[in-house]
């Protein structure tokens, strides 16, 4: 008995998760659930990868032009990395 509602809870979670599987916007910096924003991304095998990155308690102040150089020299900005990583989208934020 125990059997069949493991198989049948396992068999829910697909269906949701097939469910929630739809378009979304690609390269777009929006509010985040969980962090302060996010993105949707491509990997490097197709797949789409929600990216989250910022603390919500926190204000950017990227006009002030001492805080945004010292904000993009401690994140090693002149080399973001990777689409897939929250250090490119944090670093983009600031310069924008």
């Amino acid at each position: 008995m125990k059997s069949k509602i493991r198989r049948s809870r396992k068999h829910s979670n697909k269906h949701s998760r097939k469910r929630n599987n739809h378009k979304r916007t690609l390269n777009k910096i929006m509010r985040g659930d969980v962090k302060k924003f996010k993105v949707y991304v491509k990997d490097g095998k197709g797949k789409v990868k929600k990216v989250e990155f910022g603390a919500r308690g926190m204000s950017i102040k990227k006009r002030n032009s001492k805080r945004r150089k010292s904000f993009l020299a401690r994140h090693r900005c002149s080399s973001p990395g990777p689409k897939t990583k929250a250090r490119y989208w944090s670093c983009k934020k600031w310069r924008v």
